[in-house]
């Protein structure tokens, strides 16, 4: 009601009656499920400058928070002072519990990756672009002068030279935790330590950064105080590398644990943090968009959070409801254990009965709040004659069949293809060594396992309407490549960027398919 009352005025809560909702069921009947489609007209009215047509009276937004980029084009997500309130609530309630549970990480430095919050400004002059960009400018000076990578290097528009920046910022200081969106981040950012190592050390030994790197003028003039020549670390990160032929995180940093997505598809990366961190604990940051937090873990090593109940009205679509034009929507104490929901919002952001296409699974409570775990994005659902497999599907299937496979790659992406029967074609990076045979082998893997977890699948496979999978191996890279361009193509920064492993339409592989012929060109002129 709280949420109702803040902007029964608003041009959009006259039109739906905000004032009149005494109940749930006023509500229900009077406010539409709506996407960003549905509102966008408004949130453009908003960039413009006209704030009551998604807001009441004494109400100011701060900014616009973009989407992370995982569809072709951003939106805009308007912040007021109570969602940036809210925002920082669900953060401190985050950080105060993993803290409690790691004290040694306490008064250590942390390593946060943020992205700005003006990567653009709107026609009424709002800046746009990524809250934590915001929260990191407003945070406490106390806990700033802890930031192992202070808030200039955001404005490095090259990702590499901003990752190799916070490595040269960051490996010499005594690091308790890395907090960021993606694992993909974590382990870019490790991987840029131990390949630029040399010049790294040299630069800590120095006090330089280094000017092969295209780091903008303004922010090496920033970022000169926090440069200073340390030949002590200097020495221990040479004596570490020299001993171990490698500088990895584990080496040089005592980490209490790192915090990070863990569930719906990231499963993958974290199989490649033992290499990097050994067996530091990983604590989910939780189910958190650019439209607002929705759960809190409480965990390590658990993608399950308790939904944020004191911020966000929420109710659940069953999944069988979501496509239906007037779906059943429970609220939080009608949700069964086990069961999996699409989430709908309401909160501080001007979003009421949101459909933000989250699906999630319901694993217990914690007194009266749902403990939830992201699963997928309703968009990222494959159905070329009805099989309906899920990213969530394809991920699990995918580390099924590479299992213990000493040329396990992370990266990969399954596209459906036409032809008679339609199939899906899964692309991998090549790995060194592979045998000539070993992608037709995972393949066949990933096919058998994608039928064990999908009975759809299972039954399309069976009856030859839906033919197996066929794998496809492109140059290495050429993953990440894709990724890299997709990430920047609206935006210069994008640390909540994700990885798609299942492409949904057929030709939207048609850039993968051409680097895979092109590659497949040149090692056929290189046999003949």
């Amino acid at each position: 009601m709280s949420l109702l009352r803040a902007n029964a005025d608003s041009e959009y809560g006259r039109r739906h009656g905000f004032a009149s909702i005494r109940d749930y069921q006023d509500f229900v009947s009077q406010v539409p499920i709506t996407t960003y489609a549905d509102i966008s007209d408004l949130v453009e009215r908003a960039k413009a400058g006209d704030v009551r047509a998604m807001f009441g009276r004494g109400q100011r937004i701060r900014m616009f928070a973009m989407t992370s980029g995982t569809v072709d084009k951003p939106k805009y997500v308007p912040v007021t002072d109570r969602f940036l309130a809210d925002t920082r609530q669900g953060w401190h309630a985050f950080a105060g519990k993993a803290l409690t549970d790691h004290p040694d990480a306490f008064a250590r430095p942390l390593l946060q990756v943020t992205s700005p919050m003006d990567e653009e400004r709107s026609t009424g002059g709002y800046p746009c672009g990524a809250i934590t960009g915001l929260m990191a400018a407003n945070q406490m000076r106390l806990v700033r002068k802890y930031y192992a990578a202070p808030l200039p290097v955001a404005h490095i528009p090259d990702s590499l030279a901003r990752r190799y920046t916070i490595m040269r910022l960051a490996m010499p200081q005594d690091v308790s935790w890395m907090v960021t969106a993606s694992p993909a981040t974590v382990l870019q950012l490790a991987r840029t330590g131990e390949a630029h190592a040399e010049s790294i050390i040299r630069d800590v030994l120095d006090g330089t950064l280094s000017k092969e790197m295209p780091v903008p003028e303004n922010v090496r003039k920033a970022l000169k105080p926090c440069l200073r020549a340390s030949p002590d670390a200097a020495r221990r990160l040479e004596r570490l590398y020299r001993r171990n032929g490698r500088l990895r995180p584990m080496d040089y940093w005592n980490l209490s644990f790192l915090a990070n997505w863990t569930g719906g598809t990231m499963g993958l990366y974290l199989r490649e943090y033992p290499e990097y961190f050994g067996d530091t604990p990983v604590r989910d940051i939780g189910l958190i968009a650019t439209e607002g937090r929705m759960s809190i873990p409480i965990e390590n090593d658990t993608p399950a959070g308790i939904a944020t109940v004191s911020t966000v009205f929420f109710e659940f679509v069953p999944v069988a409801e979501h496509d239906r034009a007037d779906p059943l929507t429970l609220r939080t104490h009608e949700v069964m254990v086990g069961a999996e929901y699409f989430l709908l919002l309401t909160n501080s952001a001007g979003l009421y009965r949101y459909d933000i296409s989250d699906c999630v699974r319901v694993v217990g409570f914690k007194g009266q709040a749902p403990l939830i775990e992201f699963l997928h994005k309703g968009a990222h659902v494959g159905s070329v004659i009805g099989e309906k497999i899920t990213e969530r599907q394809v991920v699990l299937a995918f580390e099924k069949a590479s299992g213990e496979d000493p040329w396990a790659v992370s990266d990969f992406v399954l596209a459906p293809r036409w032809a008679d029967p339609p199939f899906y074609r899964l692309y991998v990076d090549s790995p060194s060594g592979a045998p000539a045979d070993w992608v037709r082998r995972l393949a066949l893997e990933v096919d058998r396992h994608l039928a064990e977890l999908n009975i759809e699948y299972a039954s399309k496979r069976s009856s030859g309407r839906l033919g197996g999978v066929e794998g496809c191996v492109v140059q290495a890279g050429t993953l990440q490549s894709l990724d890299r361009e997709r990430a920047s193509r609206f935006r210069s920064s994008n640390e909540q960027f994700k990885h798609q492993y299942l492409y949904t339409s057929p030709g939207q592989d048609r850039v993968l398919a051409g680097r895979a012929l092109q590659e497949a060109v040149e090692l056929a002129k290189a046999d003949e």
